[in-house]
């Protein structure tokens, strides 16, 4: 059989995941601390159908001849570039200025073991009061202070404030300042290196690199300050988005272009003996 066959397969294959992501993107385009995937490409293995030669002092060297045999994904990345900031004028409207994520939690104390998988991590930052009056994220995850419990404001308080250091600030009812807590940040070198867990949140893996103790403090050794009353919105460029989809749809019709003229040669094979 022709070897462009194979190719042209699995070219399809790789086209075919690469209008996944593209979609995905493009699907997400309004989604709150979305983070972009990209895909790569890398050549298949070649079959070597002459070697190369050394140079000796009668004959020159020649180099090796091979073929290729298709292309396979080398890499879908997450590309963690800071997204537009889309004000709300809503005090638990969280946008982080810089790097770093929201912790969250499925449980309200104690957690600080950031590879547990109970721990979550998220630049989207739409968060609320539940019932009990602690910060909660719209999946009902606790936002997590800077000693991984979660923040708690008591009821009764008024004009609620965040500033760019995490530092969450209410009025009690005889009208004192009091401050409910810190908020915590993580910190990673290789943010690509977090899975996504699904509902904007990503879990934490040995590749990651989380920097320094663990949870951070906002505003510090190059950790993300918080802006109340503005949400990050999605990274997603739908110029660069559609750009990619003609580039993925035309790849793919040249591939599947290889098939059909390789199976026109297989068929004038066939007719030889007639």
């Amino acid at each position: 059989m022709l070897r462009s066959l194979y190719s042209g397969i699995s070219g399809m294959k790789g086209f075919q995941t690469n209008l996944d992501v593209v979609g995905n993107n493009i699907a997400n385009v309004n989604t709150s601390g979305y983070k972009k995937s990209r895909i790569t490409f890398q050549d298949m293995m070649n079959q070597q159908i002459k070697s190369s030669n050394d140079p000796t002092e009668i004959t020159g060297g020649t180099n090796a001849s091979q073929v290729g045999l298709g292309s396979k994904i080398g890499s879908i990345d997450n590309v963690h570039t800071q997204g537009n900031r889309q004000n709300t004028d809503r005090t638990l409207d969280l946008a982080l200025e810089g790097d770093g994520m929201f912790i969250v939690a499925e449980s309200p104390t104690g957690n600080t073991d950031l590879n547990s998988a109970a721990i979550g991590f998220t630049r989207a930052g739409n968060f609320y009061l539940d019932g009990e009056n602690r910060l909660v994220n719209s999946s009902g995850l606790f936002l997590l202070d800077t000693a991984g419990d979660a923040i708690t404001v008591p009821e009764g308080a008024t004009n609620l404030s965040i500033n760019s250091q995490g530092l969450v600030s209410y009025n009690t009812e005889d009208g004192e300042l009091e401050e409910a807590g810190t908020i915590g940040l993580a910190k990673f070198s290789n943010p690509d290196g977090l899975i996504k867990n699904g509902n904007s949140t990503y879990r934490n893996t040995p590749n990651a690199g989380l920097l320094g103790e663990g949870i951070s403090v906002p505003g510090e050794d190059g950790t993300a300050t918080i802006v109340s009353g503005a949400l990050e919105m999605s990274n997603v460029d739908l110029s660069e988005e559609f750009t990619n989809m003609i580039i993925a749809q035309r790849g793919f019709q040249a591939n599947t272009r290889i098939i059909t003229t390789s199976d026109q040669i297989l068929e004038e094979l066939v007719n030889l003996k007639r």
